[in-house]
């Protein structure tokens, strides 16, 4: 039986609410601090393209607050990551009311790895994807035609593929956990392996710019995730009782 059921849905507001001020004071410092070193983060967002560019190219900004608006963004797009643990945290914590007492003993270790899960995959992008992908794109200069990509557009641009990433790469824990709680099985991830293929290319598609270069490289990171999914799915999803297991057996005897 779950313990708070009988709470009213206006306790669940109220608690909501709770955790959003949270999160928003937390993005919100992450913020401040970030504001202070602006240029330094976005000489470090920006070096995946620098270390392609040939010399003397270099990024511009076509509107006078161009460049003072782009650093506010990278400052938020800096304590959003940083304050991740906590936006975690608080959403896994507003879960847990909703959950037995046993599958609450997990939302540490879930925290933990949702955190671990969505910067590794913000640095695969970084590291990985962003060199392979701004090297096909400025591949288009020719003598006649030269790339001069803005602040405005590459902050756009790196932050929409960084979260993105980010996200995506929470899918085995997403699962994992779908699995502690009965919702899906090993034999249904197994069996869905072609659909969640085909999803995988269909948003990659949606959350990548379009070229097929970035799309394979979050399409093939998802399919090996999802593989570690039905690991996960098979050491802690949640156990069928020991007479449904032998019930098929004993069936499969008698005929």
């Amino acid at each position: 039986m779950i313990e708070d059921e009988k709470l009213p849905f206006t306790a669940h507001l109220e608690e909501l609410r709770k955790r959003l001020i949270t999160v928003f004071i937390a993005v919100g410092v992450g913020f401040v601090a970030a504001f202070g070193f602006k240029e330094y983060l976005f000489k470090i967002l920006v070096q995946p393209l620098v270390n392609v560019m040939k010399e003397g190219e270099t990024l511009i900004y076509t509107g006078l607050p161009e460049a003072f608006f782009t650093y506010l963004k990278v400052a938020f797009l800096t304590g959003l990551i940083v304050a991740s643990p906590i936006i975690l945290y608080q959403f896994w914590m507003f879960v847990a009311p909703g959950l037995y007492r046993n599958e609450r003993r997990m939302m540490a270790p879930i925290v933990l790895l949702s955190s671990f899960f969505f910067i590794g995959g913000a640095l695969f992008g970084y590291f990985i994807v962003f060199p392979w992908g701004f090297e096909f794109f400025l591949g288009f200069a020719t003598e006649t035609i030269r790339p001069l990509p803005s602040m405005k557009e590459y902050f756009g641009f790196s932050a929409k593929l960084l979260l993105a990433f980010g996200l995506v790469f929470e899918l085995p824990l997403v699962l994992t956990f779908m699995a502690r709680l009965g919702i899906v099985s090993v034999d249904f991830l197994k069996k869905n392996r072609k659909y969640a293929l085909l999803l995988f290319f269909a948003g990659a598609a949606i959350l990548t710019p379009p070229d097929v270069i970035t799309q394979i490289m979050m399409a093939l990171p998802l399919m090996v995730l999802y593989e570690i999914s039905i690991i996960g799915a098979r050491v802690f999803g949640k156990k069928k009782p020991k007479d449904e297991a032998e019930t098929p057996k004993a069936e499969e005897s008698k005929a």
